[in-house]
């Protein structure tokens, strides 16, 4: 099924959830966005007859009748109380699912035609339901470019924009993307695709877009890979580094609690002259946990291993160079 008849059958099953009234063919045509491209009578007549079946093909209770015993044209809706689930029990993680999908019809870009039968219907005079129906979620897409990343992505065509790397801070970087699809983790968008200027599969937060989205090259071009799990990349990409080993480190007493809050106590254990405690950390990067521990300066003494020694030890020395060369700039 092509996107515009799926659009518009999906328009067409909320129009006719939202009114109490039978609607005529006519008023349908004038009222559903995607009939009125139907260049003939005829043609339109066509298109309502293949969507009126699908309906029915999918189970939709799609009634027929008039409004009053004065009409003479029938009309159209659907019986909520028959179209409408039963109460379902659902997961944890089923209920974040459903509503992952429907927060996706609350976005500016998407709203638009889903919601614009009911405001015609109403402005027309129609009885519409206003309740909207039990679950009405409310998580919304505010970045701006969520909207023209989901249509590169529908249409197939790569794209270019302007993201800033590792916070508010970071350096901006310009990025040619084929955009494979768009997910949500942790309350947070991301942008999944094939990231030209590095030659690899990337994930890029669309809150960190700066400036326009601009989509490049013929629609269809870009091709999405057969099996790609798009958020378990991105849950991936915030997973820690995997355990490479143990690191033993003595530190002061009474301080690093926040070493003390992740680490295993040994035992207690002196150093040069100082009481202290002998801990057990896991060692996931050496870099990364040196850095860490210069940070704690002559509190903190790596025991085991000695690269891990000797990362520290290089780090103490580029910040007694760069304070050096600060102080020589001053004087």
């Amino acid at each position: 099924m092509s996107t515009a008849r799926a659009e518009r059958l999906v328009n067409l099953v909320l129009c006719l959830l939202s009114t109490r009234q039978f609607l005529s063919a006519e008023r349908i045509r004038a009222t559903v966005p995607g009939y009125a491209d139907a260049p003939t009578d005829e043609a339109f007549f066509r298109m309502f007859e293949r969507d009126k079946s699908e309906l029915r093909e999918l189970g939709v209770p799609l009634e027929t009748g008039r409004r009053s015993s004065f009409d003479t044209t029938d009309g159209y809706r659907i019986a909520r109380h028959d179209y409408e689930l039963g109460e379902i029990g659902l997961e944890a993680d089923e209920a974040a699912a459903v509503a992952l999908a429907a927060r996706l019809w609350d976005t500016p870009e998407l709203s638009g035609a889903a919601h614009g039968a009911v405001v015609k219907l109403r402005a027309a005079g129609v009885d519409v339901d206003e309740s909207g129906g039990p679950v009405q979620p409310r998580v919304r897409a505010a970045e701006p470019a969520f909207g023209p990343i989901l249509a590169a992505v529908q249409t197939g065509r790569a794209v270019t924009f302007d993201h800033r790397r590792g916070g508010p801070t970071g350096e901006v970087v310009r990025r040619t993307v084929e955009p494979w699809g768009v997910v949500s983790w942790r309350g947070r968008w991301y942008l999944v695709g094939h990231d030209r200027d590095r030659d690899a599969t990337r994930s890029f937060r669309l809150s960190r877009i700066s400036g326009p989205v601009t989509a490049i090259g013929p629609a269809g071009a870009v091709r999405v890979p057969d099996g790609i799990d798009l958020l378990g990349y991105v849950k991936r990409s915030f997973d820690p580094p995997p355990v490479i080993g143990a690191a033993r480190i003595w530190v002061a007493a009474g301080r690093a609690h926040g070493l003390r809050r992740i680490g295993r106590v040994i035992g207690p254990r002196a150093h040069a002259g100082r009481p202290g405690d002998e801990l057990e950390l896991d060692l996931r990067s050496v870099q990364m946990v040196a850095r860490w521990l210069a940070g704690y300066g002559p509190d903190v003494a790596v025991l085991d291993p000695p690269e891990l020694a000797a990362a520290v030890r290089r780090s103490w020395a580029a910040a007694a160079a760069a304070h050096a060369d600060h102080e020589e700039v001053r004087t």
